[in-house]
C-alpha cells in the first residue's frame, strides 16, 4: 500500500469501484472507439486531479476558495500563449510550464499571506475578487490571450493525430492523440497519488487539525498561517498543471474552457458528490458528474422513446432529454441527502470529521 501512502480505500465496494474506473480509463481507446469517449475519459482524468487539489483546501483545511479556476486558467493560458508565440515545439511546452506553474504558486502565496491570517469569509471574498479581475484581464488583453476568442495552437509533431506509431494495434491506430491521452492519464494519476501522500503526511494531519479547531492547533504551537498558505500553494500548482494538460488536450485555451465560474461550480459539485476530505472522492465525483453531463441526456432520450412506445402516460414528458439538467439536479440533491459525507465517506463508513 505504499503507492497509496498507507491510506487504502478501506472498503471492498470502494476498492472495486476505483479499480473499475482506473481500468476503464486505461483501456478506453481500445474499447470505446470514437472521439467522444476519449474526450470524456480525458476530461475525467483532468477534473479528478483538479477536484483533488481543491479538496486539499476545502476538505482538509475547511478553506473556501473561488480562485481555483484562476490557477487552472493560468496553466492553460501559459502553455497556449507559449505554443502560439513560439510555435509547436517542446521548448514552447517547457516554457509554458516553467512560466505558468511558478506564476500560479506565486499568486497563491501572495493571496494566502495577505488573507489567510483572518478567519471566516475574508479569504473567500479575496479569491473571488482576484479571480474576477483575472477573468476580465484575460478577456481584455486580446493581444496576449486572444480575448473572448482565446488562443488556438498546434502541438509538437509527436502529439499530433497525424503522427502514427502503430497502424493497427488490436484494431486501434496508435497515434499522437492516443499518446497525448496517456500522458494526461499518467500525469493526473501521479498528481492524485502525490496529493494522497501529502494528506497522509504529518503536514496533512496538521491541516486536518486546523480544520477541526484552528485555535487549538495554534495553542499547540503550529504555525497555522504557514500550513494554510503552503496548502494553498500546493493546490494552485496541481490546478495549474491540470490546466496545462487540459489546454494540450483541447489545443485551445479560452475564458469558457479555462476561467469560467461554471467550472468552479462544477468543481464544488464534484467535491460534494464524491465526499469532502478524501482524495478518492475526487475520482468518484468527477467520474459520476462528467458521465452524467455527457450521457444523461442521451439515456433520457432513449428512456423517453421507450416509454412512449410502451404507451406509458407522463413518463415520456418527464424523461424528455430537455429535462436532463433537472434530473441532474435531483441526482445531486439525492446524493447529498443519502450520502451527507459523500459517496466515499459513506462507503468507508467514516465521518469526515473523524478522518
Amino acid at each position: 500500500m505504499m503507492i497509496l501512502s498507507g491510506d487504502p480505500p478501506r472498503s471492498r465496494v470502494l476498492s472495486l469501484l476505483l479499480i473499475a474506473i482506473v481500468v476503464m480509463l486505461a483501456i478506453t481507446p481500445f474499447v470505446f472507439p470514437g472521439a467522444k469517449p476519449l474526450n470524456v475519459a480525458a476530461k475525467i482524468c483532468i477534473f479528478a486531479a483538479l477536484v483533488a487539489s481543491y479538496d486539499l483546501l476545502l476538505g482538509y483545511t475547511g478553506t473556501v476558495s473561488f480562485a481555483h479556476t484562476m490557477f487552472y486558467g493560468i496553466g492553460s493560458y501559459a502553455v497556449a500563449i507559449a505554443l502560439y508565440g513560439m510555435g509547436p515545439s517542446w521548448a514552447a511546452v517547457g516554457a509554458g510550464i516553467v512560466i505558468g506553474l511558478p506564476l500560479a504558486a506565486l499568486l497563491a502565496l501572495v493571496i494566502g499571506l495577505f488573507s489567510l491570517r483572518v478567519e471566516a469569509i475574508f479569504f473567500a471574498m479575496i479569491t473571488l475578487a482576484v479571480a474576477s479581475a483575472f477573468l476580465v484581464l484575460a478577456s481584455q488583453l486580446s493581444w496576449l490571450t486572444g480575448g473572448e476568442d482565446g488562443r488556438s495552437f498546434s502541438l509538437p509533431e509527436l502529439l499530433r493525430p497525424g503522427t502514427v506509431f502503430i497502424k493497427d494495434f488490436f484494431g486501434v491506430r496508435i497515434n499522437g492523440r492516443i499518446l497525448t491521452y496517456y500522458i494526461i492519464l499518467v500525469g493526473c494519476a501521479g498528481m492524485i497519488l502525490a496529493l494522497l501522500r501529502v494528506v497522509n503526511s504529518p503536514f496533512g494531519r496538521v491541516l486536518q487539525a486546523v480544520r477541526e479547531n484552528r485555535f487549538r492547533a495554534e495553542a499547540l504551537g503550529y504555525r497555522t498561517v504557514f500550513h494554510l498558505t503552503y496548502a494553498n500553494v500546493l493546490a494552485a500548482l496541481v490546478a495549474a498543471a491540470a490546466g496545462v494538460l487540459n489546454a494540450m488536450w483541447l489545443r485551445y485555451a479560452g475564458p469558457d474552457t479555462s476561467l469560467s465560474f461554471s467550472i468552479m461550480l462544477d468543481i464544488l459539485l464534484m467535491v460534494v458528490i464524491g465526499g469532502m476530505g478524501t482524495i478518492y472522492g475526487a475520482i468518484i465525483g468527477a467520474t459520476i458528474f462528467i458521465l452524467a453531463q455527457n450521457y444523461l441526456q442521451a439515456l433520457m432520450g432513449a428512456a423517453s422513446t421507450a416509454a412512449a412506445d410502451a404507451g406509458l402516460p407522463l413518463l415520456p414528458n418527464l424523461l424528455h432529454p430537455d429535462r436532463w439538467l433537472l434530473w441532474l439536479g435531483l441526482l445531486f440533491v439525492a446524493s447529498v441527502y443519502f450520502f451527507p459525507t459523500g459517496i466515499v465517506g459513506r462507503l468507508r463508513g467514516t465521518p469526515k470529521a473523524a478522518e
